[in-house]
């Protein structure tokens, strides 16, 4: 990817995606994106001119006050009001990487020409897109239907003049302003916002859509790195490697199950403790079934990838508007079920390998298999990785709670008139978090199978042990008991830090 993506001229994957944030490409829109913005907002103004109709959102008032109908001189108020009335989010801020996918999505959808925005409007996101001035936003307030409102509000604050910011320093580092201060350093004049623009900017799934792409990308990454640290694991305990044979996963066919198996093989290609005579005749299912386990997970990973590349290259703001039929239609492309009912499925999926690193962590610690218990000399006069496993345990239940699925609640809002409402904010900010557990219940399983493995006599492959040899330049060998809370967060930073290329994932 060059060092500028062009909006419009291809679908959005969730690859470019990640390259995009991770490699700081700056952003530009089309020709025919260009086009295609100027061309509706000249139709959505002409029609204006000659019909005096009610259009819901464009002339009238949102929600169950759509049949008050709005002069012409007050659609441009209408559209502010619309954005200052709705900033009601709160709780804890959105992460600045959220916030920017969110700026790229809402960019992304509304760059099709079937949002009447002001190519200017369009433009000001962009700028603030690439020079990282990034809104503050709040993680509740969304309801997932009618669009994410309160933080897609807060996201247009910025455009306004309003609100607040958070823009890079000197150092790198993002601190907060006022969003009036930004104005005056850079010179930007408030956007006076014409007909339908507030609700273009409102109405969207851009908020749930942030979380789930992002947590999508970690979610590849992590399904990976739970075959390497699997594979460590595995090692350590001396377990046997058979049951990752190509034929017994040929005769079930699952995708997911059989690129796992085949990782583990090449991770275990040329291992001199896979050659040594076996005393035990199976392993326990958190070590014999890590290709069924697994690989459901990434079969899940693979569908609602699937399910969200569809969505960020669509328009989701309402009503829609349709220059070349002459149709401006209202309907609930906003309703954020696809994307809820899809997060749900991915936190349950990911916190599936959390749970079974867990069990594999407890296998390691249990004075099995010639390792001596909790993986340390005198274990009693010292308590060696004991209390790690009960750390991992108490995320891994956590991760349980975490996956009650939002989805399957709604509630109505707007005096009944948007009865029924996806959760996908929800959805959304718990996935986020069985992610980020998942992350560290990893790391804890990683401390261990590196510390367990240190007790063979045999070496495991080149893959395996030059990881571990990087590990150790992180996390150094448990002799005797000391602080292990710096270890554990060493421990996550190391597998934050490692970054595969895409065919691998």
């Amino acid at each position: 990817m060059s060092k500028t993506y062009k909006i419009g001229e291809n679908f959005i994957s969730i690859s470019d995606i990640s390259k995009i944030i991770n490699e700081d490409i700056q952003i530009e829109l089309s020709d025919i994106s260009t086009e295609k913005v100027i061309s509706c907002r000249k139709y959505l103004d002409k029609k204006m001119e000659i019909n005096s109709d009610p259009i819901y959102g464009v002339n009238t008032g949102f929600g169950s006050l759509c049949n008050h109908k709005i002069s012409e001189d007050n659609l441009e108020q209408l559209q502010k009001n619309l954005i200052v009335s709705h900033a009601c989010g709160i709780g804890d801020a959105v992460p600045n990487v959220v916030v920017k996918i969110m700026i790229l999505l809402k960019i992304q959808s509304l760059s099709y020409g079937h949002s009447a925005v002001q190519l200017v409007t369009l433009n000001r996101l962009i700028e603030m897109f690439n020079r990282n001035i990034l809104p503050v936003i709040y993680q509740q307030g969304s309801l997932g239907a009618s669009g994410d409102l309160a933080p897609l509000a807060h996201m247009s604050l910025v455009l306004l003049g309003m609100g607040e910011v958070n823009v890079l320093n000197d150092k790198g580092k993002y601190v907060k302003k006022p969003t009036s201060q930004i104005m005056k350093e850079m010179n930007w004049e408030s956007i006076k916002l014409k007909s339908k623009e507030g609700l273009a900017l409102l109405n969207g799934t851009q908020f749930m859509g942030a979380y789930g792409v992002w947590s999508l990308i970690k979610s590849k990454k992590i399904s990976y790195l739970s075959d390497i640290i699997g594979a460590i694991s595995l090692e350590a305990f001396d377990g046997r490697n058979e049951c990752f044979d190509e034929l017994i996963h040929s005769i079930r066919g699952h995708k997911g199950q059989i690129k796992t198996a085949e990782n583990i093989r090449d991770l275990l290609e040329g291992s001199e403790i896979q050659n040594q005579k076996k005393e035990h005749v199976q392993d326990p299912y958190s070590f014999r079934c890590i290709p069924q386990v697994h690989g459901a997970t990434k079969d899940v990973i693979s569908h609602v990838e699937g399910v969200f590349t569809t969505e960020i290259n669509s328009v989701t703001d309402n009503p829609t508007v349709f220059p070349e039929e002459d149709k401006i239609i209202s309907g609930g492309n906003f309703h954020g079920q696809p994307l809820a009912m899809s997060m749900d499925y991915l936190a349950l999926s990911i916190a599936e390998l959390g749970n079974i690193s867990e069990r594999r962590t407890y296998q390691l610690i249990s004075g099995l298999r010639g390792l001596p218990l909790f993986l340390v000399a005198e274990p009693g006069l010292n308590s060696g990785m004991m209390i790690p496993q009960y750390t991992a345990a108490s995320i891994v239940s956590q991760n349980k709670q975490l996956c009650v699925p939002a989805s399957s609640d709604s509630i109505v809002s707007s005096n009944g008139q948007e009865d029924h409402v996806s959760m996908g904010a929800n959805s959304g900010t718990k996935l986020y978090k069985v992610v980020e557990n998942v992350e560290r219940i990893l790391a804890i399983e990683l401390m261990n199978a590196v510390q367990a493995i240190t007790f063979r006599k045999y070496t495991s492959s080149e893959f395996i042990e030059n990881f571990i040899d990087t590990y150790r330049q992180k996390v150094a060998f448990l002799n005797k008991d000391r602080l292990l809370y710096p270890d554990i967060q060493k421990s996550v930073d190391f597998i934050q830090s490692i970054d595969f290329s895409d065919d691998l994932l």
